[in-house]
């Protein structure tokens, strides 16, 4: 696990979305390189909302924060449900979960050779 101190190691994009999560107030954000990790893409922006309306939230202002600066996700999953939102950017995906459902699926787990970045509440991109 590693602090945020090494964050200007991030895409613009992917500092971009954590600032567009952190905004609406995500928690247990985390940022999983997975460029050596063999990962079919280069992060996992994983972090957490505490009920449907505000993980419908965070990941509207994600989206739309990056549409600013011209970039769309190819794939938008869970949008229904707000218990898992997957917002598929190719080189990047970003993960809203439910307490429930990321305790349940484990990305962080099942991704653990990746380098692990983690945000607390305190700390920003800015």
């Amino acid at each position: 696990m590693k602090s945020a101190a090494r964050r200007s190691r991030f895409p613009k994009s992917v500092s971009t979305a954590i600032e567009a999560a952190r905004d609406k107030k995500a928690f247990d954000i985390v940022v999983l390189d997975l460029r050596k990790a063999a990962g079919f893409t280069d992060f996992f922006v994983i972090c957490t909302g505490g009920n449907p309306r505000q993980i419908s939230a965070i990941a509207d202002a994600v989206r739309e924060a990056l549409k600013q600066q011209g970039e769309r996700p190819s794939i938008t999953e869970g949008t229904d449900a707000s218990a898992w939102v997957l917002l598929d950017y190719f080189n990047f995906v970003v993960h809203v979960f439910s307490r429930e459902c990321r305790d349940f699926y484990e990305l962080e787990r099942l991704w653990g050779n990746a380098e692990r970045y983690e945000f607390s509440d305190e700390q920003s991109m800015r």
